[in-house]
């Protein structure tokens, strides 16, 4: 699980050394290489049958490819418009708003440590937008949120459909997310600019930054608990910050790494406690 949170933070520092590809095309080579990848490696995981089981697949495994399809085009779009830190912190808060999203639309009771952590978190990210407001990206800012309201909604789809005996699986889930992701983007990536070595680099992106620990974080799953996940999952975040700043020079402004500081924080509390309540 570590190894696959730091799969996943190298998608900053290598986006910051790519050539001449930019914004949606950034994001269609991303997700055309990951659905390449996954083509391969589903088969060799679950059999051949694998693609016929994903087009029988129930209505909620295509609406979690669809959130898929949202977070990783927001993603890459979001950190073409603000520094990495920003868009990593602001993700981090997808447990928080997923908790917020379950009560809402399927009824699960909020902890009282997880609605001190929400306020906690919700402080953070105040402190860290609130100090550049002026130089701020509206945009930017929206995009960044489209990745935690989409995982909020994701993780209820998936929780819901398991109380009703209609199990989600992830993977299959993921390639579909890929194959929206990359359709989507393609009309807008056009006329591709990406230079050879760009090329390589999202290709990069695609099998080791999403496909490898999606797959990963399938298995890790049948082995460690829901809060163990969320804890690990986090190293992302440290990771990501440490990797940009020092491999792209992109140091985080004090404001973001107090309010990180927040969010994590609230985020780690509330995962240990509730580790502590399970039998």
């Amino acid at each position: 699980m570590a190894l696959a949170a730091l799969m996943w933070s190298i998608a900053g520092v290598v986006t910051r050394h790519l050539e001449q590809a930019r914004s949606f095309e950034v994001t269609f080579w991303r997700s055309f290489f990951m659905l390449l990848s996954l083509l391969v490696i589903l088969p060799w995981l679950s059999g051949r049958d694998v693609f016929a089981k994903v087009w029988r697949g129930p209505r909620a495994l295509w609406l979690s490819g669809l959130c898929w399809s949202v977070m990783f085009a927001a993603f890459m779009v979001a950190i073409t418009l603000m520094p990495v830190a920003n868009v990593l912190v602001t993700m981090a808060v997808g447990p928080m708003l997923t908790a917020l999203v379950a009560r809402v639309f399927i009824g699960h009771r909020i902890a009282p440590r997880t609605a001190a952590a929400i306020v906690v978190a919700g402080l953070g990210i105040v402190w860290m937008y609130g100090a550049e407001v002026r130089s701020l990206s509206p945009v930017g800012l929206a995009v960044a949120l489209c990745i935690p309201v989409a995982a909020a909604i994701n993780w209820t789809v998936v929780q819901h459909s398991q109380r009703h005996g209609q199990a989600v699986d992830l993977v299959p889930a993921v390639l579909i997310g890929a194959a929206l992701s990359a359709a989507a983007t393609l009309p807008w990536a056009l006329p591709f600019q990406a230079s050879a070595r760009d090329l390589s680099l999202l290709g990069l992106l695609g099998l080791v930054q999403l496909a490898i620990p999606c797959v990963l974080v399938v298995y890790c799953g049948r082995v460690l608990k829901a809060p163990e996940i969320a804890l690990l999952g986090l190293l992302e975040v440290i990771f990501g910050i440490v990797l940009v700043w020092v491999g792209a020079g992109e140091r985080p402004a004090p404001a973001v790494l107090m309010g990180g500081t927040l969010v994590i924080g609230a985020l780690v509390f509330n995962e240990l406690l509730g580790w502590k309540e399970q039998p």
